[in-house]
C-alpha cells in the first residue's frame, strides 16, 4: 500500500473527506474530483484521494492543493471484500468526516466505512461500463441495493441515473442529489480562429480538424468513430481533401485502434495524438468535437469542447442529451451507428456557418447551466447538510467556521 503523507492532518480541525475511486489516473470521473478539490474553498474541507488500484503520479499533479494526500491500495484480482480490514484500519485512523465512493467498483467501500464508524457515507454514480451500457443488469441492480443501508446519501450525475437509482434500485428519492458536472469556463474558452498544436500534422488552416478526446477504451467506441470518419472520406473527394481527425487519449485499445486506421486506410486523415494534459490547447486546434461513446453520465469533455466554443456530434446516450440540444448546440446521432455519425459529421463540414452557430449556442448554454462554481457550491451544501443531520454537534462549528471566511 503506498501513500504519501506531506502534512500532520491529524490536529487539522478541518473535515476530513475521503475520496475512494477503483483508480486515480486520467478519465472522466476523475478529472470531476480534481475540479472539485481545486475549486472548493480550503478552509471547509481537507481531501485525501484514496485508489483502490492504484494513483497515477502524473495525475495527482493536476491536483494544485498542497494539503491533499494521496493513497494506492494495489489491489489485485478477486473480490473487493478482501481489502475490508485494509480500508477498516484507514478509516479509523484517519477519522473522516465523509467517505465518497464512485461508481459500482468502489461502491463495496461503504460497508469498512461504516464498519468504522464514518458519520457520512456518500455514493455517487457517474455512468455506466460496457458490461453493462443501459443498467438493465439486474445483477448491477441488486449489488446496489445490497449496499444502500451503508449509503448515506447519493449523487446521481444526470436525470437518467437519478432515475435509475429510485426506480431500479429502489433509493428513496430523498435520498438522491442530482448534480451535474460543472466546466471552468474561464479555462475552456473559444478562439477566433483555429490553433495550431506542436507536433500535429493538422495545422494547415484549409482543413477542418474533427477531434476526439477520451480514454481508448471500449465503452468510449472510438472505433465507431473510425469507420465513420472513414464512410465521410471515401463519401466525398471535399471531404477526402479538406476534413481530418484528431483523437486525444490514451489507453489499453490504442494498437487495435491503430490497425483499424490501417485497415480502414486513413493513415493520412486520422491523427492518434495520445494522452495530453493540455485539453484547452488540443481543443482550440478542432473545428467540430466529436463523442462516439457507448454510455455516458455527464461528459466533462462534453462540456470542455461546448465551453470552447465547439459545434459538437454526440452520441444519443446516457445524459448526453441533457447537455446538447440537438439542432442547436451540435447534433445527436443513435450510438454504434457509422452512417449516422458520417452524416452528421458530413452536414457541419458542408455548413460551417451553422456549425459556428452550433458552437455561440454552447458556449452560452454551459456558461448559463454547467458552471464550475454552481456544481461546487451543490457539494458544499450536500457535504454541510449530510454532517449536520449525522452530527448536529457539528452544525455549530460548520456555520462558525464558515462565518470567519
Amino acid at each position: 500500500m503506498a501513500r504519501n503523507d506531506c502534512l500532520d492532518f491529524m490536529n487539522d480541525p478541518r473535515p476530513l473527506v475521503i475520496h475512494v475511486v477503483y483508480s486515480f489516473d486520467v478519465g472522466g470521473l476523475e478529472n470531476g474530483i480534481v475540479n472539485l478539490i481545486n475549486r472548493m474553498p480550503p478552509e471547509r474541507f481537507r481531501h485525501m484521494i484514496v485508489a483502490l488500484t492504484r494513483c497515477v503520479p502524473s495525475f495527482c499533479e493536476r491536483i494544485k492543493r498542497s494539503d491533499v494526500t494521496f493513497m494506492s491500495i494495489e489491489k489485485g484480482e478477486g473480490h473487493g471484500i478482501k481489502l475490508y480490514p485494509t480500508l477498516y484500519r484507514l478509516f479509523r485512523e484517519h477519522r473522516p468526516a465523509i467517505v465518497h465512493t464512485r461508481n459500482l467498483a468502489a461502491l463495496e467501500m461503504v460497508v469498512p466505512a461504516w464498519a468504522a464508524g464514518v458519520p457520512v457515507r456518500i455514493h455517487g454514480e457517474h455512468g455506466w461500463d460496457a458490461s453493462d451500457l443501459e443498467g438493465v443488469s439486474r445483477k448491477f441492480q441488486l449489488l446496489r441495493k445490497a449496499y444502500s443501508p451503508f449509503v448515506s446519501g447519493y449523487v446521481a450525475l444526470s436525470k437518467r441515473i437519478e432515475s435509475y437509482l429510485t426506480d431500479k434500485v429502489g433509493v428513496r428519492a430523498d435520498r438522491v442529489r442530482r448534480i451535474c458536472n460543472g466546466v471552468d469556463t474561464e479555462r475552456f474558452v473559444p478562439v477566433a480562429t483555429r490553433g495550431e498544436i506542436p507536433g500535429s500534422p493538422f495545422n494547415d488552416p484549409g482543413l477542418v480538424v474533427f477531434g476526439a478526446v477520451g480514454r481508448l477504451q471500449a465503452v468510449k467506441d472510438h472505433a465507431n468513430l473510425i469507420r465513420a470518419f472513414g464512410e465521410l472520406v471515401r463519401g466525398s473527394p471535399d471531404a477526402a481533401r479538406r476534413a481530418r481527425l484528431m483523437i486525444v487519449g490514451g489507453g489499453p485499445l490504442q494498437a487495435e485502434l491503430n490497425a483499424l486506421i490501417k485497415a480502414e486506410q486513413l493513415e493520412q486523415h486520422v491523427w492518434m495524438a495520445g494522452e495530453q494534459s493540455n485539453i484547452p490547447l488540443m481543443n482550440s486546434g478542432m473545428n467540430v468535437f466529436v463523442l462516439p461513446s457507448l454510455a455516458e453520465g455527464i461528459s466533462n469533455t462534453l462540456l470542455e469542447a461546448m465551453a470552447s466554443g465547439l459545434p459538437v456530434v454526440a452520441t444519443r446516450v446516457g445524459g448526453n442529451a441533457e447537455l446538447v440540444v440537438d439542432g442547436e448546440t451540435g447534433l445527436l446521432v443513435p450510438s454504434a451507428d457509422p452512417a449516422a455519425l458520417a452524416g452528421a459529421t458530413a452536414a457541419l463540414l458542408a455548413d460551417p456557418a451553422r456549425a459556428a452557430a452550433f458552437g455561440a449556442a454552447g458556449r452560452t448554454r454551459v456558461c448559463a447551466q454547467f458552471s464550475l462554481d454552481a456544481m461546487v457550491g451543490s457539494y458544499l451544501s450536500l457535504y454541510e447538510t449530510r454532517l449536520c443531520a449525522a452530527q448536529p454537534g457539528s452544525a455549530a462549528a460548520i456555520q462558525s467556521r464558515n462565518a470567519l471566511h
